[in-house]
């Protein structure tokens, strides 16, 4: 099996634009794993794993309590890229990433997604002053559920 550089290159892009970590080309008796290293914090306690059915990657999911009331602006909606436990603060008992308030710039860490045993951090996308945090720590969250507010 002979790939060409170019073509390997489009894989490792598939992977970074779609968050996946591994994929694996298969050509008869002979595979080509390329895998990507996660960047994650490992727990302090044990942490029971949330059972949750898994949507689709297409369809974002959202609650009512998501959504905001028509005519009522919140801001720039941050999503979580994934299922998993939301954690407002990097250890238990530490002080959060961030409270409602606080002013925040593009890329800085807001939150982290457990998923999998992996800590996942959240960044903004967005600068400007939290005005809702929508979700408890601990809570199980959705893909697509909206973590907070950004105006």
């Amino acid at each position: 099996m002979k790939y060409d550089i170019e073509y390997i290159e489009k894989i490792a892009k598939i992977i970074s634009d779609n968050q996946l970590t591994e994929i694996t080309l298969e050509d008869g008796e002979e595979a080509i794993t390329i895998r990507k290293e996660a960047t994650c914090m490992q727990p302090v306690a044990p942490i029971q794993p949330a059972i949750s059915q898994i949507p689709s990657p297409l369809t974002s999911v959202q609650t009512k309590e998501d959504k905001p009331a028509q005519g009522q602006n919140k801001g720039t909606a941050i999503t979580s890229p994934m299922v998993g436990a939301f954690y407002a603060a990097p250890a238990p008992g530490a002080k959060p990433f961030v409270k409602v308030g606080d002013v925040v710039s593009a890329g800085q860490v807001v939150c982290i997604v457990e998923a999998m045993k992996l800590m996942n951090e959240i960044e903004s996308e967005v600068s400007g002053k939290v005005v809702q945090i929508c979700v408890e720590d601990g809570q199980s969250v959705e893909y697509g559920q909206v973590l907070m507010y950004v105006e």
